[in-house]
């Protein structure tokens, strides 16, 4: 019962009880305590332990009711930290939270080292945690969510943070902007959303967008974006700008000759032997993919020089072809051989 409606109901009960007390009987009554004579009408000394009863449990609804609005606001506010602790479990940033009930902390505590999964639809929840979830199934469905229009700061998020990546993972699929905006930072992104963005600008650029982004490239890379050229459309690619991503790509001998089957049809002879001698002579493993070039060319007389400047040992399979040819002009390398093993030589 409120504290009001229990004062004004007793109250009025007191008030009935000391008229009917007093159209029964208006005497008096005189009681002597401590030397004290106190005379009241009879109908007071009736309802005196009426009050005195009010006093006391109006005091103690009031001591109880105080505190239970307290512990009523703790609930309250522990309810509110259950949320945050609930919101950022689910966006994968626990955080410490404080409960002022025992019984909330031994349980909610778990929340602040873990991270919520969201199964299936969920129905009744609030609408902040609601909208959070919405917004995570739309993630998972590879949907990019724009974290502003949430109300979200990115900065919020550990660069780690799987929804984030995979966030920014979605967005790399439909906006070449961003694309260029991971290519041009080195810190901001993951490595998981710059090595993303980096195959998919390898299978979209050409060669005069690539060229700034060179340092960036691995040999892998940049083998699937040469992959694309062809000797009806080059990407933009020459001969410096081909120089520029060698010199700073750690290449194998097997990249040396995927790179000059390429260039053999989208540089002339000229053009393509002088990028591979000078690739040869700053990277020994170009060396076989010059020599391929040379028997491409049937520049023979050149072979023989170059051969002849090597150990014995060296080029076993291009000595093998080039004392063939000899003999047998026709033949050409791929006659004989795998180019794919060319670069699998063991020194005799």
């Amino acid at each position: 019962m409120r504290l009001v409606a229990y004062m004004f109901i007793s109250m009025i009960l007191m008030g009935i009880v000391t008229a009917f007390t007093y159209t029964i009987t208006s005497a008096e009554y005189t009681i002597e305590l401590i030397g004290l004579s106190f005379t009241f009408p009879i109908a007071i000394w009736v309802v005196i332990p009426m009050v005195i009863l009010f006093l006391f449990s109006f005091m103690h609804m009031f001591f109880h009711g105080f505190k239970n609005y307290f512990a009523l606001k703790q609930w309250q506010k522990d309810s509110h930290n259950l949320e945050d602790a609930l919101y950022w479990s689910l966006l994968n940033e626990p955080k410490e939270q404080r409960y002022g009930i025992d019984a909330m902390e031994s349980v909610a505590s778990l929340l602040s080292k873990s991270s919520l999964k969201v199964l299936d639809e969920v129905e009744g929840l609030n609408p902040r945690l609601a909208r959070t979830v919405s917004m995570l199934q739309k993630i998972q469905r590879g949907e990019y969510v724009d974290f502003k229009e949430e109300r979200i700061s990115s900065k919020l998020f550990k660069p780690g943070n799987p929804i984030l990546i995979q966030n920014r993972l979605n967005r790399l699929e439909n906006d070449d902007k961003f694309i260029d905006e991971v290519m041009k930072s080195t810190t901001e992104f993951s490595e998981i959303v710059r090595n993303e963005a980096l195959e998919i600008f390898a299978r979209k650029a050409d060669f005069r967008h690539a060229h700034k982004y060179a340092k960036r490239f691995d040999a892998q890379n940049f083998l699937v974006m040469l992959e694309r050229v062809s000797a009806e459309e080059k990407l933009g690619l020459t001969p410096q700008i081909l120089a520029d991503f060698v010199e700073v790509l750690s290449l194998g001998c097997k990249d040396f000759l995927k790179i000059a089957f390429v260039t053999k049809k989208a540089f002339n002879p000229q053009e393509n032997l002088t990028l591979f001698r000078s690739f040869q002579t700053a990277n020994p493993n170009a060396q076989q993919a010059y020599l391929y070039l040379l028997f491409e060319y049937e520049l023979m007389e050149q072979v023989d020089l170059y051969l002849s400047e090597h150990d014995e040992s060296d080029f076993v399979k291009f000595r093998a072809l080039y004392t063939l040819k000899r003999e047998h002009s026709q033949f050409k390398l791929e006659d004989l051989m795998d180019i794919d093993t060319l670069c699998n030589e063991v020194r005799l």
